[in-house]
């Protein structure tokens, strides 16, 4: 699904990662950081693909929103997760999107 954002400007999270082997916890943990982010203050919507290679983008009003995010308590477990069980390799990219248009 496209996420429906506001008219620019706004910003995006680019994570990109190659999974380990085996779910150890990752599906139920994913589906809860989709649900608490979509609760988080100047969310403004996420898409994501998996193939061998994972392509999320999350949309936020501002660099603060995402900063908040990166802090939830509950985040930080994951991503102590993701380091020590999930991803064998991750990077993650934070622009401002100046424009966009759809089809």
């Amino acid at each position: 699904m496209i996420a429906k954002t506001p008219p620019a400007p706004y910003y995006a999270v680019i994570f990109t990662s190659i999974r380990t082997d085996g779910d150890n916890g990752y599906e139920a943990m994913a589906e809860e950081m989709d649900k608490q982010a979509k609760q988080q203050e100047g969310f403004l919507g996420v898409e994501s693909a998996r193939n061998e290679l994972g392509i999320t983008v999350s949309y936020w009003k501002s660099l603060e929103a995402i900063k908040n995010w990166k802090a939830n308590t509950d985040h930080l477990v994951a991503q102590k997760q993701g380091r020590d069980a999930w991803y064998a390799h991750y990077k993650v990219r934070i622009c401002k999107v100046e424009r966009d248009y759809e089809f």
